[in-house]
């Protein structure tokens, strides 16, 4: 499967993409592409790291959770809360192993860098994620300095869970850009974690976090954060090109293999479209994502749209 960026009239490039659909017993019913090509599930699988650190004692309110399960933009939003979820448990950001970045949120990142505000481990998008581990580990009285190893106990656990939700053993795990271990599997093995997190009970505090507060897992202003708010279920990207999405007992992945998060979020459109999974106002929601405008001159001249063959069964 491809995409397309279409200049008056010439495809000036295209850019593969996969996609896979599974049920909750891990069974395909469509796919595009290679959905089992080898990938990192880096931010894609933040909704389970969150509910492991939320078993072993994070004790996380909804909007709190959310930004755990979050790549988020670095808003004053999202920072508060951050703040707020490090403070609960005596720590403030000198406590964070994720290194300092700007805001990941266009408008949040202009903000800060006309404010003169450097790079800080707080402004990281992964930065919620990180403050949920580090309450989890305190109250489970596991050291705090070494949270991102490995082997630490927090992160045998996180490990265990995806390997069991994905049905791919992902070692020897990578880091993540925020250092954090980071499991191998494919978009197949992604699908099918998503189809369980949509329904399982385990799941429900992180399900009902990310459908309820999209903005906070996300951003506005970021594609994978609008899709989210018209979606009605769980859904995540990951860096590299990655979004996996949820819904009664079905998984959706696909993967941009050059890397695009925005060719990513238009797969996906493409896909839940194509299954007629979007009512009506939210599909002209989402058009401006799905066939995205080419400019020249300030003015409209052609688009990126998802091409390709139909789906295997």
């Amino acid at each position: 499967m491809l995409a397309a960026t279409i200049r008056s009239g010439l495809t000036e490039s295209t850019h593969p993409w996969s996609a896979v659909v599974v049920d909750g017993e891990g069974r395909t019913l469509h796919e595009w592409g290679d959905p089992t090509r080898p990938l990192y599930y880096r931010s894609a699988v933040k909704a389970f790291q969150a509910t492991v650190s939320q078993e072993n004692g994070a004790d996380l309110p909804p909007e709190h959770l959310a930004l755990a399960c979050a790549s988020h933009s670095g808003t004053f939003a999202h920072v508060a809360i951050v703040r707020a979820v490090l403070a609960a448990a005596g720590l403030d950001e000198t406590a964070l192993r994720c290194p300092p970045d700007r805001p990941l949120g266009p408008g949040a990142r202009q903000r800060a860098i006309a404010a003169g505000q450097g790079r800080r481990r707080i402004s990281h998008n992964c930065s919620g994620k990180h403050a949920g581990f580090l309450r989890a580990c305190a109250a489970r009285g596991w050291p705090l300095e070494t949270y991102l190893e490995p082997d630490h106990p927090l992160q045998r656990e996180v490990a265990e869970l995806i390997n069991d939700l994905t049905g791919i053993d992902g070692y020897p795990p990578g880091v993540d850009g925020c250092g954090a271990p980071t499991l191998r599997g494919s978009i197949k093995g992604l699908a099918r974690a998503f189809a369980r997190l949509s329904v399982e009970s385990r799941f429900e505090a992180a399900r009902t976090a990310m459908t309820r507060y999209p903005a906070l897992t996300s951003g506005n202003e970021r594609s994978d954060g609008s899709f989210a708010m018209w979606w009605d279920g769980p859904a995540k990207g990951g860096a590299e090109g990655l979004m996996a999405a949820g819904r009664h007992g079905i998984g959706i992945a696909t993967k941009s293999h050059g890397g695009s998060s925005d060719v990513a979020v238009q797969a996906m459109i493409e896909v839940v479209d194509r299954l007629e999974l979007l009512p009506v106002p939210a599909r002209m929601a989402l058009e401006p994502l799905h066939r995205r405008p080419v400019l020249g001159g300030g003015a409209r001249v052609g688009e990126i749209v998802a091409v390709g063959e139909g789906a295997k069964p």
